[in-house]
């Protein structure tokens, strides 16, 4: 799948040109590409109704659960990831999910952010690796 991703804009943008979007714009990018990430890992096992399809992958991809993702992660960011993952954890958005605590939600933008910023940097088998790692599935482990 990490390569597949690279394919949807054709560019890579440089780490200072990724890092001079905005943190909200980055989570916004980050959230979609969270989402594709998890649905295809929900679909790798064949079919399934797509309703159970859709109830497990709201448990992943809900505020409380991406703030546990960071949580777990959060040790390994390099440097310059974990200035990206704060600058989208205190930017400060328009609205807030209804069913997330303010502290979840942010820690959920934060890593959306990142999310975001390791796409366009075409870095996305560091993103592929830190998924894996928050959410239990890395086969290294």
């Amino acid at each position: 799948m990490e390569k597949n991703l690279r394919v949807l804009t054709g560019e890579v943008l440089s780490e200072r040109e990724a890092g001079n979007y905005s943190p909200l714009v980055l989570a916004f990018l980050g959230d979609a590409v969270y989402e594709l990430y998890i649905r295809t890992m929900l679909t790798r096992n064949g079919n399934a109704r797509p309703k159970d399809l859709n109830r497990r992958k709201a448990g992943l991809v809900k505020a409380a659960a991406q703030s546990a993702l960071i949580a777990e992660i959060e040790p390994l960011l390099t440097e310059r990831e974990e200035e990206i993952y704060r600058r989208g954890r205190n930017a400060h958005p328009a609205a807030m999910a209804k069913n997330a605590t303010v502290a979840d939600y942010r820690r959920a933008t934060g890593f959306e952010a990142l999310a975001g910023y390791l796409y366009l940097t075409g870095q996305t088998e560091r993103l592929v690796e830190l998924i894996r790692k928050g959410i239990g599935t890395d086969e290294s482990n």
